[in-house]
């Protein structure tokens, strides 16, 4: 077993520790030293590349982890995700260096599906909208929508959508849900039916997505995908910015397709101010806040430690996802499925 004091972490994640200090407090007991990022914010390819040098493990928020990012981690063993998604993390490079990547799944999964409750019934009751106005000292009579005998589609069905249909379980609502690799036997407890792609994009009065960024899934919502929605639908989006071309939801959304949309991430984060998006009443805009909770904060930071300091002792984190050679496959929705073999 190495001796962890002579190894140096470098935390990245803003949040890390501030609702459970004992996060700081155990890792800097358990190794020789701890650098924090004191910019506020997920850093660039060029800070990083900086502050990597001489680093042995590296907890890891949503930073640029690019190839140049990596090349001046000259002792780097281990990219700790403080989260569940690794789309910004250059795998290929991670595992030419052979620096393990391990995440914390389902750490935030509540949170994430509590906020897309959340602005599920923003949009059905436009509860911001009608905020706003009795601030200005106005009085509308807005006509809302109950989510009782409306359909609410999961694109996705991993852990967060789950969340999402187990809280919908009993709200005398129809959920559906697509997934290529589907949990059936949490969709029959959850009361979730299980259907196509075209089946659930045409019937979902909500469409909520809920699947990681993959060459597959990178820009799915398109003009086709969008066409194949349900006019006057609402879509909700948790999960990744760039899951959306975002020109083609401002048009679906401007022509009166869509009857709007509720956004927690962008393709730019954070959106310009001249993202037409956020200049569409129709679109409620959430900071990437899903996972800004006690509780996904607490559980993604000890997932994150643990993960990080059983690499620099030659153990096995709980859930590595490169290399390549130990990692388990992940379908649409980022469910871990078998063992990738050289050819996938």
């Amino acid at each position: 077993m190495r001796d962890l004091k002579s190894c140096r972490v470098l935390v990245t994640p803003t949040t890390y520790g501030k609702n459970d200090p004992r996060l700081k407090t155990e890792l800097e007991l358990a190794v020789g030293e701890v650098v924090y990022n004191q910019c506020g914010r997920p850093l660039g390819s060029a800070e990083l590349s900086e502050m990597l040098r001489g680093v042995d493990g590296y907890i890891a928020g949503l930073d640029t982890i690019d190839r140049a990012a990596l090349a001046g981690a000259d002792r780097l063993k281990v990219i700790a995700r403080y989260g569940v998604g690794v789309d910004n993390v250059d795998l290929a490079f991670t595992e030419e260096r052979a620096i393990v990547v391990a995440n914390t799944p389902e750490a935030n999964s509540v949170s994430v599906a509590e906020l897309t409750i959340g602005l599920i019934l923003s949009l059905a009751r436009s509860i911001p909208q009608n905020s706003l106005e009795v601030r200005k000292g106005n009085w509308p009579r807005t006509r809302g929508l109950t989510l009782q005998h409306k359909t609410v589609g999961l694109y996705g069905f991993g852990s967060i959508g789950r969340e999402v249909g187990r809280r919908l379980k009993d709200w005398q609502c129809s959920v559906l849900a697509y997934d290529p690799f589907p949990n059936r036997e949490a969709a029959s407890e959850l009361g979730v039916e299980l259907r196509t792609s075209d089946q659930v994009l045409l019937h979902s009065d909500f469409l909520s997505l809920h699947v990681p960024v993959l060459p597959e899934t990178r820009r799915m919502v398109n003009a086709e995908f969008l066409a194949r929605m349900k006019r006057g639908a609402y879509l909700i989006n948790t999960a990744r910015g760039e899951l959306i071309d975002e020109a083609t939801l401002v048009e679906a959304v401007r022509s009166g397709y869509l009857a709007g949309a509720a956004l927690d991430v962008y393709d730019k984060e954070p959106p310009p101010s001249e993202n037409p998006l956020l200049g569409l009443p129709q679109v409620i805009p959430t900071p990437h806040c899903g996972a800004h909770t006690d509780g996904a904060m607490d559980g993604m930071g000890w997932g994150a430690l643990r993960a990080c300091l059983a690499v620099l002792r030659g153990e096995e984190p709980q859930y590595r996802v490169y290399p390549r050679s130990q990692a388990p496959c992940t379908t649409l929705s980022g469910k871990l499925v078998r063992p990738c073999t050289s050819s996938e």
